[in-house]
């Protein structure tokens, strides 16, 4: 890298430092950027627990976060399905789109004009392989969430001319946050799931991305545009799997991070050669393995002073149980990267929803939402 270049990625990280240190060392968080003028027409959401805004809570599922201490820190102070203190990364990126988080596809209002900003098909333990996290029962897979969106579409074409809905949706954006379910609820659960026997991790990523491709250009095929395709983080690294006590003192599952990198190259390469081959769409992968990366590596930079265990849960690295009804969390959650065992905190939230908004071609390839949010196809 040139020092030109290193310059301005050093700058940047200067910028995000003092960014999220103004927003979340000052006060509690209250973030609420939605009203400015909306820079797409739509969110339409497909992923897993990361992004979930409330769609388990309507399946038949144990994978659900109804209860406190989950959303304390939300705008209402209590739980609604997000597994986090607060608010999620689709939040966050919501807000700087001008748009409301979109409601979430199986609840019985989620109709009429409430889809017009968008919808979440997202749901926790889903993953891109439809048998992964079948052991906690009910979740919507990535194929399900396809033909949930088609559902949608069938709604919407009552509502809108089918030029109408072409420019709509051509001016949306699908976020899609798929993969860390498919390792840690199936690949690593070699008592559950056949898949680490029957497959090499390379191989096991390769399987992943060639069904994760054939799921992506159904959407597109049916009218979406614009998509945003986020990569896994480094799973090595979250306390459940540092609860294990497989990692050496003060380091990650660096054995977990390594096979990762198929998928996550994988990914990037599949975003550029979709791009080459649908002219009139455009396609971002989001690298969200250095994203968190850098907040692991650099902690102060971010606000954070701890990045080896959840803000609640219990067991080593408070990640052996993770959060349960009633516990007390702890006290300065904006000091956590983790807030249960899988999952970031509000504070590690808003530096992912930032970095994939706005950061450089290193943190979005090969553009940033911001950018593709501002094309007009």
């Amino acid at each position: 890298m040139s020092r030109r270049n290193q310059k301005m990625m050093a700058d940047y990280d200067r910028v995000v430092g003092v960014a999220v240190l103004m927003l979340f060392l000052q006060l509690s968080i209250s973030v609420d950027l939605v009203g400015a003028s909306p820079q797409v027409s739509a969110l339409f959401v497909f992923g897993d627990s990361i992004v979930d805004t409330g769609n388990n809570n309507f399946l038949n599922s144990i994978a659900k976060a109804n209860y406190w201490p989950y959303g304390c820190d939300s705008p209402s102070k209590f739980p609604n399905g997000r597994f986090c203190n607060g608010q999620t990364v689709v939040d966050f990126l919501g807000g700087m789109l001008g748009i409301p988080a979109p409601p979430p596809f199986a609840d019985p209002a989620t109709t009429g004009a409430r889809l017009s900003g968008g919808v979440s098909y997202a749901s926790a333990a889903a993953g891109i392989l439809d048998d992964t996290g079948r052991h906690y029962g009910d979740r919507f897979t990535l194929s399900q969430q396809v033909v949930n969106f088609e559902t949608t579409l069938d709604q919407l074409r009552t509502m809108m001319t089918p030029a109408n809905l072409t420019r709509y949706l051509a001016k949306s954006v699908a976020i899609m946050v798929f993969g860390s379910n498919d390792y840690i609820n199936n690949y690593l659960m070699p008592s559950l799931y056949p898949s680490s026997f029957q497959y090499s991790p390379s191989d096991f990523g390769n399987l992943l991305l060639n069904h994760y491709a054939r799921q992506i250009v159904a959407l597109q095929s049916v009218g979406l545009r614009k998509f945003f395709l986020a990569g896994v983080p480094p799973l090595g690294c979250i306390p459940s799997q540092l609860a294990t006590g497989r990692a050496p003192p003060g380091r990650c599952l660096d054995y977990v991070n390594q096979m990762l990198g198929t998928f996550n190259e994988g990914l990037r390469s599949l975003a550029g050669s979709l791009n080459r081959d649908h002219p009139g769409s455009v396609f971002v992968y989001g690298n969200t393995y250095g994203v968190v990366g850098d907040m692991l590596n650099n902690p102060p930079r971010f606000g954070f002073r701890v990045v080896n265990a959840s803000c609640c849960g219990s067991g080593r690295n408070q990640g052996q149980i993770t959060c349960m009804p009633m516990e007390a969390p702890c006290s300065n959650r904006n000091w956590y990267l983790f807030w249960d065992a899988y999952h970031t905190t509000e504070a590690a939230n808003y530096v992912m929803a930032f970095r994939a908004y706005s950061g450089p071609p290193s943190d979005c390839f090969p553009i940033n939402i911001q950018q593709m949010a501002s094309i007009n196809l």
